[in-house]
């Protein structure tokens, strides 16, 4: 009897849900329904945040010359959308789960969403002494109007000239660390411009570069005290990298300066659902689960840049808007010498 994980396990780690009276009971869906819903439920979000960490790499097609710099505070948010918000539950894809109310196929709630009115299934299980059980379950609820339809990421971030047309450039977010929560998240990049190999170059009104950056994201949850199921060390870890490739033109003015791009994105993003699950087959016996499963979402998007710059002396400030499958906005305040 393999029909063991817990669907409310994934509900209550991974968004928020309602206590439930008995939560042994509530066990059941399998581990294969338990990893399909979870991976639907998650992707809009993964994939939403891929976007928003590419946000606001250049802010100049121009590349600083040797030994200039710049310090930035970078504030990114990707634009959800209703699509975004829901995605399509069909029953027929799942091995012990049916829709209390409705049609067998029905559109809920995403971890970016929220069902209104919520949303209960019928998770079917084996009782060793009862045989076939089912009990109700209300699907999770996603971030839905707390979101204010964006999801945000920040950096700090510098950049240096090299001098012959090259510029690289580092972002960080300060690592978060407590007792449930561990958080960190980073890239580099890499700039180079190509207006110098142009004929006649100091006459073109405009700079063309080329910029190659990396994004990395990993993160892991404590969640051993609020799953509600008896184990050690249970934890949602998450690993997310990112590629970007992006051809850049901008103005070559001494105060505002209008800039854009063509780029592709391309990332993964892996959470894995780790640590010891005792779970209760009926009042006799139970039954360990250790690292139940994990689950993945990938992109790989064309992705347009329009965005403008102002620059007063040391000071500049930057505002883009990205348009891809996930639209992203950002904003930039910049402190430069040179």
């Amino acid at each position: 009897m393999k029909k063991l994980l817990l669907f409310t396990a994934i509900c209550s780690t991974l968004c928020s849900t309602n206590a439930q009276n008995d939560i042994d009971v509530l066990l059941a869906a399998g581990i294969d329904d338990a990893q399909r819903f979870t991976n639907d439920y998650l992707a809009p979000g993964s994939n939403g945040l891929m976007h928003s960490m590419n946000a606001n790499w250049f802010n100049s097609a121009k590349v600083k010359p040797l030994a200039a710099f710049e310090i930035s505070a970078v504030v990114n948010a990707t634009l959800i959308g209703e699509e975004n918000k829901l995605f399509n539950l069909n029953t027929a894809d799942y091995n012990n789960v049916q829709f209390v109310e409705g049609p067998s196929s029905q559109m809920v709630a995403s971890v970016l969403g929220e069902n209104d009115p919520t949303i209960f299934i019928e998770v079917e299980y084996d009782d060793p002494l009862f045989g076939s059980q089912s009990v109700e379950l209300e699907l999770p609820q996603g971030i839905g109007d707390a979101s204010r339809n964006l999801l945000p990421t920040a950096f700090v971030q510098g950049a240096v000239g090299l001098g012959s047309g090259i510029e690289i450039k580092a972002r960080f977010f300060p690592k978060i660390d407590n007792e449930d929560v561990s958080f960190s998240t980073y890239g580099a990049a890499l700039q180079l411009e190509f207006t110098g190999l142009l004929p006649a170059s100091k006459l073109w009104p405009v700079a063309i570069s080329g910029l190659v950056a990396y994004n990395h994201l990993d993160g892991s949850y404590d969640i051993t005290a609020s799953s509600g199921i008896d184990g050690e060390n249970q934890r949602l870890e998450n690993d997310t990298n990112t590629w970007l490739f992006q051809l850049i033109a901008s103005t070559k003015l001494p105060i505002i300066n209008f800039y854009g791009g063509l780029g592709y994105i391309k990332g993964k993003s892996e959470s894995d659902l780790l640590g010891n699950y005792r779970v209760t087959n009926g009042p006799l016996t139970s039954e360990t689960i250790v690292d139940p499963f994990s689950v993945s979402s990938e992109i790989s998007d064309v992705r347009a840049t329009l965005g403008a710059k102002l620059k007063l002396g040391f000071f500049r400030l930057n505002a883009e808007y990205h348009l891809s499958k996930f639209d992203a906005v950002s904003v930039g305040i910049n402190f430069g010498f040179r």
